[in-house]
């Protein structure tokens, strides 16, 4: 279970970081992305264990491909 929670933290940092440098609120970035304000939130801090199709809601609204999410998630976190 440990690996998972894992995964999902990493995830996590990868869209708060993306989001951040593309200067995006939580609040727009769900606008972007058709989903709830309150799921960006949660899925930044590992609340949720995100489905595909919400992934590529996340890769729209950050206009990034899937993979390049998949690709941080396994690269780990960038530097700030």
């Amino acid at each position: 279970m440990k690996s998972t929670h894992s995964v999902l933290r990493k995830f996590g940092l990868v869209i708060r970081q993306e989001r951040e440098r593309q200067g995006l609120s939580q609040e727009k970035l769900a606008e972007l992305a058709e989903v709830h304000r309150t799921y960006i939130g949660m899925i930044e801090r590992a609340e949720k264990n995100i489905t595909l199709v919400n992934i590529e809601k996340l890769s729209k609204g950050l206009k990034k491909p899937m993979s390049y999410l998949i690709k941080n998630v396994e690269a780990g976190p960038r530097k700030a």
